[in-house]
């Protein structure tokens, strides 16, 4: 029986780690079943990935998270990613994150503590760094927190506001894009609670608050946030772990539901799904329980379109797992999974 209600998915990898680079695969939308159909090693450790839309139609962006730092442009409307020109420096060390915005793309460079900008050209290729905004500052871990390294950056549902999450120096800053100029400005700097890491962050759907998870500490932060003003206000922490979970685990990612009723967070080393309740009001998520990922190390967690599945990339263990979602209680169960070496990422068309 064929695949039917097809969709597209596309799953980077970190190819110094035996990962094929770029794989894109159809998804069943019957069942949220992933089979590949053809990948692309154009681009060393494409770790993380994002979709955009061009005048000739989608372009699949992915950074190369090498000392380097490169950013490269892929065609998707074949059965595999092609190349659009080549790879593209951005200024930085590490890249592991990247957005589109506006025209531009961001980049958080870890292994500098820096964010860049680079322009997009009409064809969708990436032009060379326009601007690149160096963190400055440290936190209190020896070995992770020595000086800056931004871990991802994201624009505000608004889209008046860029976010950059900073591990190093336990910060979210807020900045304006000049589109103009290309160039990032920073707007303020939230400090949250020293040698918690902060990773990356995810907006409820409202637009009013967002959710910091936590690499060096197992635990959500919870801010408020002001498009009018730019101002995000960290109010309260959750555990993403229950008592006496055995150690040490480094959350990666966090996602929130489509209508902001579940929350969950990818636990590396614990290997699990924590699944948070969140209330009406949006600032006190309570974990329910946690669920095994389906593999090893979760990289990643993203929902479908549909908000009905949750994907986990699984990069140790090399495959990603897919679950479908109880709607009432958040709950994720098991429903396949598909080998990818050294996954990283997922994203879906």
């Amino acid at each position: 029986m064929g695949i039917t209600n097809t969709g597209r998915a596309f799953i980077g990898s970190f190819t110094s780690a035996g990962g094929r680079g770029i794989i894109a695969a159809a998804v069943d939308g019957t069942t949220g079943a992933l089979t590949e159909t053809g990948a692309s090693d154009a681009l060393a450790d494409p770790s993380y990935l994002t979709l955009a839309t061009a005048p000739g139609g989608p372009v699949l962006y992915a950074v190369s998270e090498t000392s380097e730092g490169a950013v490269a442009a892929f065609d998707v409307q074949g059965s595999a990613p092609r190349p659009i020109g080549g790879r593209v420096p951005v200024c930085g060390a590490g890249p592991t994150h990247l957005a589109y915005s506006d025209g531009h793309l961001l980049t958080a460079n870890y292994g500098s503590g820096s964010v860049s900008v680079l322009p997009v050209k009409t064809g969708g290729e990436p032009d060379a760094a326009s601007g690149v905004l160096q963190h400055e500052g440290a936190g209190p871990h020896p070995d992770r927190q020595r000086g800056p390294h931004a871990h991802q950056v994201l624009p505000d549902p608004s889209g008046r506001w860029v976010l950059g999450v900073d591990l190093g120096t336990d910060a979210v800053r807020v900045f304006a894009l000049d589109r103009e100029a290309g160039e990032l400005t920073q707007h303020r700097e939230t400090a949250l609670r020293p040698g918690t890491g902060p990773r990356h962050l995810a907006f409820h759907p409202a637009g009013t608050h967002a959710y910091v998870l936590n690499e060096l500490e197992p635990t959500l932060t919870v801010c408020r946030w002001d498009a009018d003003t730019g101002v995000l206000e960290p109010v309260g922490e959750t555990p993403v772990l229950p008592d006496g979970a055995d150690g040490p685990v480094y959350p990666s990612e966090v996602v929130v539901s489509h209508d902001g009723r579940h929350l969950w967070a990818a636990n590396r080393g614990h290997d699990s799904i924590a699944v948070l309740a969140l209330d009406e009001s949006g600032e006190r998520p309570e974990l329910v329980t946690t669920v095994p990922c389906g593999g090893h190390w979760p990289r990643d967690l993203v929902l479908d379109p549909t908000g009905r599945r949750l994907y986990a990339a699984n990069e140790r263990s090399g495959n990603v797992t897919w679950f479908d979602i109880d709607p009432d209680t958040g709950v994720p169960h098991r429903a396949g999974s598909l080998d990818a070496p050294a996954a990283s990422c997922v994203v879906f068309a």
